[in-house]
């Protein structure tokens, strides 16, 4: 029989987050690459139009961790 190795939510949470997080570092330094004139034709509205889209996924994933936070610390009265 294997033996089932526990891991708690806090190690689940580091390994995968650190994981995700260095993913998308990974892939915005790929897009970075992109900004080379030499090899790519794109105009202000459309570095506007992207940089707009990633920070409003950023924000709202950042305000995601917000709210489960703030959920855990509310007080809520219940009978």
């Amino acid at each position: 029989m294997k033996k089932i190795k526990s891991i708690s939510k806090r190690q689940r949470f580091e390994k995968v987050a650190s994981y995700r997080v260095q993913k998308i570092l990974d892939m915005l330094d790929s897009l970075s690459n992109c900004a080379n004139k030499n090899n790519y034709d794109y105009t202000e509205t459309d570095v506007e139009k992207m940089f707009r889209a990633l920070k409003e996924k950023l924000k709202d994933t950042e305000t995601e961790f917000g709210s489960k936070l703030n959920k855990a610390k509310s007080t809520t009265f219940k009978f």
